[in-house]
């Protein structure tokens, strides 16, 4: 059913002028020091930060992504200096406590698709052995041992990529086959609560308890194709939470606090904002999202199973799939577009249902076009078996067949045009 919402540019609203914008950023900047203050408090600085301190970061990426698109939405209303020195630093600070999250979503949407592919049951019955146990917790990076092997046991230095697949011999394969799926099939009890954004076809859920026929652990090839991703995606997770670490520590970062504590209490406003009407410039980002929007293969997405995605799928080149970049681009375009109609309409705005469904869907597309990467970065490990190859090169094409899905799900979601009333 479509969904009723209001028009920006309608003219019989009332007058929302530089003084609805300021009160905007001045409620962003309070929530963003609140969440600044609760990120302290919980022990967000240590290697295992607890559930709270998670929640206080994702709360701080939150208020800087609205703050920085406000900043760039309605940068004719503010001062041009203050706001084009702030604006890159509030995306520096996002996209850096974002890094550590993606990276374990990533893995476990990996070790999802893994054992959905290899027929296993989506919640293993076997539990972990005690020498994979903190390899496979990753419930915070102080279970993360960096040159950790799936055996529990340690090397020097960084892991190297490939190790255990370059291992010959009958015993040596099956003991790494049964330890990885071991870890793998912790992982994926973790990942049992999968969000409500998660791709169609994914298999088996908490609410359907019957399991298929069990097939016992992975396949040697899947599980270790698992116990790769798993070296690669922890180390570069335990690599972000340093970073992010770092970051928050560093005088950039207390130099971005500082501002945003003038912010909560200043809003550096133009002289002509006070009469400024914002809705203009609210028009203008919705009408870049359309554009970008109408430049997309919507005709080629509204066919199911059109195999677009999976062109360039061999490409030797390393760098992110180049049919992706005009979707990512409609993404930022509908946040940017989104959070324009916060300012406007604040806590009053109906939920749009239209945009709502196309957000997730571009969320997903996201998703599914960077574990794909990660899997096709596994598959060039150098010295790795055949069957592990084969196993990332069919979880490659899956993730690209879930790119797929979800430019479906956008298209379907978009064409769904609002109607008003009489």
């Amino acid at each position: 059913m479509a969904q009723q919402h209001l028009d920006p540019t309608d003219p019989t609203a009332g007058a929302l002028t530089g003084d609805a914008l300021a009160g905007y950023l001045r409620a962003q900047a309070t929530e963003f020091l609140r969440a600044l203050r609760l990120h302290r408090e919980t022990g967000g600085g240590a290697s295992n930060g607890t559930e709270e301190s998670v929640d206080a970061a994702r709360a701080l990426r939150r208020s800087a992504r609205r703050i920085s698109a406000s900043l760039h939405t309605f940068r004719p209303l503010l001062e041009p200096d203050w706001s084009e020195a702030i604006r890159p630093e509030l995306a520096w600070l996002s996209g850096t406590l974002a890094l550590e999250h993606a990276y374990a979503a990533r893995l476990d949407r990996l070790l999802l698709a893994l054992h959905r592919l290899s027929g296993a049951p989506v919640l293993p019955t076997q539990l972990p052995t005690p020498d994979v146990r903190g390899a496979a917790a990753g419930g915070g990076t102080a279970g993360v041992t960096v040159g950790a092997r799936p055996d529990g046991s340690r090397t020097s230095g960084h892991p190297t990529p490939g190790h255990n697949d370059a291992a010959t011999g009958e015993r040596a394969t099956t003991a790494a086959g049964s330890r990885a799926g071991a870890a793998a099939g912790s992982r994926v009890a973790r990942a049992a609560h999968v969000p409500k954004g998660a791709v169609p076809g994914s298999a088996g859920s908490p609410a359907s308890p019957a399991p298929a026929p069990d097939r016992g652990n992975l396949t040697v090839g899947a599980a270790k194709a698992g116990a790769l991703l798993d070296r690669q995606l922890t180390l570069a997770r335990t690599r972000a939470h340093s970073s992010a670490l770092q970051a928050l520590g560093s005088s950039r970062f207390h130099a971005v606090a500082d501002s945003i504590a003038v912010l909560a209490s200043e809003v550096p406003l133009t002289t002509a904002a006070a009469t400024t009407d914002l809705r203009p410039l609210a028009a203008a980002a919705e009408e870049r999202l359309t554009d970008a929007v109408a430049a997309l293969p919507l005709v080629t997405a509204g066919h199911p199973y059109n195999a677009e995605a999976l062109i360039h799928g061999l490409s030797p080149d390393p760098a992110p799939h180049p049919q992706d970049a005009p979707w990512h681009q409609v993404r930022l375009l509908l946040r940017l577009h989104r959070y324009a109609r916060e300012v406007l309409h604040g806590d009053t705005d109906a939920v749009d249902v239209r945009l709502l469904a196309a957000g997730q869907s571009l969320n997903r597309h996201r998703d599914a076009s960077e574990a794909a990467a990660a899997a096709a970065q596994a598959a060039r490990t150098p010295r790795i078996a055949p069957a592990t190859a084969y196993a990332l090169g069919v979880l490659h094409a899956d993730q690209r067949h879930e790119v797929e899905a979800a430019r479906f799900a956008f298209q379907q979601s978009w064409q769904r045009r609002t109607v008003g009333t009489p």
